[in-house]
């Protein structure tokens, strides 16, 4: 199978189509399979990335203040939100990886699927500058910044938790360890999350006692909402 269909798929996808093929071709090119690999690409599409998000939360929301955009933008172009948008333009399928690589799932390693976009990204900033690479960020992006709600995009569970009992004039909620299993080099931390004013306690799990409160704090959060639902039902 040659390179020249999956690729020119790739393209209507992006919304972009490269004079140099191959400069796509090095944007999905991991270091394990050629030295003519994605990392500086991946280096330049960071910037492109950021200040591009940047520029569009700027015009979608003129009235947040500049700490609150950082936070946002923080949120968008992490490495999760980066996957989403690998997993939505099938990247997976385009990646070039060394046979060690592959044997080790590198095909679906977040890490890979993440820098193969901004990579992509910085591959047509360099091709086609940065007003098309905006225009494509963008593009990709749209669906979640239609969605996104700035009152807590970037916002970890706990925060979220604290100042949503705090909007009801309620005390913050406590963590305490209840077990701590494994040696000390993969432990795996029990937390409880008690909201004693609600009564609503739940457990997290993780492999650092933060992860694992953020976790307890998620499932508070779910607990709330579905508390929430069930009063709205029935007052209908």
């Amino acid at each position: 199978m040659t390179q020249q269909n999956p690729l020119l798929s790739l393209q209507h996808q992006l919304g972009y189509l490269f004079t140099d093929v191959k400069l796509l071709r090095q944007a999905l090119t991991h270091r394990s399979y050629a030295q003519n690999h994605y990392e500086r690409l991946e280096f330049l599409g960071d910037g492109v990335l950021n200040c591009s998000i940047a520029r569009c939360l700027y015009d979608q929301f003129k009235d947040i203040k500049e700490g609150e955009l950082s936070r946002i933008r923080a949120h968008l172009v992490k490495q999760d939100t980066l996957v989403l948008i690998a997993q939505d333009l099938s990247v997976s399928k385009y990646l070039l990886l060394g046979e060690g690589e592959m044997k080790s799932g590198g095909l679906n390693r977040p890490s890979i699927l993440a820098d193969a976009v901004e990579a992509m990204i910085g591959a047509i900033f360099l091709e086609a500058g940065f007003d098309v690479a905006q225009s494509v960020v963008a593009r990709l992006y749209a669906p979640l910044l239609k969605n996104i709600d700035p009152s807590s995009a970037g916002k970890d569970a706990k925060t979220q938790l604290q100042e949503r009992l705090q909007g009801q004039k309620l005390p913050v909620p406590k963590y305490d360890i209840i077990e701590i299993q494994g040696a000390a080099h993969e432990q795996v931390f029990t937390v409880s999350c008690f909201i004693e004013a609600l009564q609503v306690r739940t457990q997290g799990e993780g492999s650092t006692r933060r992860l694992a409160e953020q976790q307890a704090a998620r499932l508070a959060m779910d607990v709330l909402e579905h508390s929430q639902q069930s009063s709205i039902k029935k007052r209908n």
